[in-house]
């Protein structure tokens, strides 16, 4: 039994989501059959189902890296395998817009929890099946994305670094979130798989509170949908692997 997910072996499948909002785990388990809570605890809401035939689990990791390296660890420990984050994030770029589903490619690291497993000099990038399953799948849905680079820091509130923000906006990248570079390190060091997908919930031109809030649910209900088939696809191919 895990200390702080308070699961074992039998509880979890070998392909977990990991969003950080307990609200967004419940909507995830919503879309599974046969689904059943699995624990609550900790800040951690874990369920275990089915979608498609394939059994998933999801569990919330909370915001931030350290929160996110023990849910992440603890599953793993149990049989955890394929990880995708399906989270929310701001934008640096203009033709972003809120609502929209971007497919991370790899994390510029300004957090701090990664640091402490590999050296900064170490790429915090997802695994390249499970990114190629996100956009087909996105694809087969006939669902908008953005593919590209991402940021992930674990200060929310801490002062930035004058001219970081024009910096990364220049060098092309998308996204800015809290935990994808510790999801990312963590999961090269241990030989697991791991992915990640973010609905906007603030753009270049709309700042908190101004969050388009309709536009947001309609984004993380595309990239629950897509994250559920890219991960039933991944599934689906490791099985005709080992058969």
């Amino acid at each position: 039994m895990e200390f702080h997910i308070r699961c074992d072996a039998k509880d979890i499948a070998p392909y977990v989501f990991v969003p950080g909002s307990h609200d967004r785990a419940r909507s995830i388990a919503a879309h599974m059959d046969n689904v059943r809570q699995i624990s609550q605890s900790r800040g951690y809401l874990v369920y275990t189902g089915f979608f498609d035939g394939v059994r998933m689990t999801v569990s919330s990791t909370g915001m931030g890296g350290p929160t996110t390296a023990i849910a992440i660890e603890e599953l793993g420990h149990v049989g955890a395998r394929t990880f995708m984050r399906v989270g929310s994030c701001g934008t640096y770029q203009e033709q972003v817009d809120c609502g929209d589903v971007v497919i991370s490619t790899g994390i510029f690291r300004a957090g701090g929890t990664a640091n402490h497993y590999l050296p900064i000099e170490f790429p915090a990038v997802p695994d390249f099946a499970v990114t190629r399953a996100l956009v087909r799948a996105a694809d087969a849905l006939g669902l908008k994305v953005h593919v590209g680079l991402g940021s992930a820091g674990d200060a929310f509130y801490a002062p930035r670094e004058q001219g970081q923000r024009e910096l990364l906006q220049v060098a092309g990248v998308m996204s800015a979130e809290m935990e994808s570079d510790t999801l990312f390190v963590i999961a090269a060091l241990r030989g697991w798989r791991a992915g990640a997908l973010f609905a906007v919930d603030g753009t270049a031109k709309q700042t908190k509170p101004e969050w388009c809030d309709a536009a947001f649910k309609q984004g993380e209900e595309n990239a629950i949908r897509i994250a559920l088939a890219g991960m039933r696809d991944i599934a689906h191919a490791d099985a005709t692997l080992r058969n």
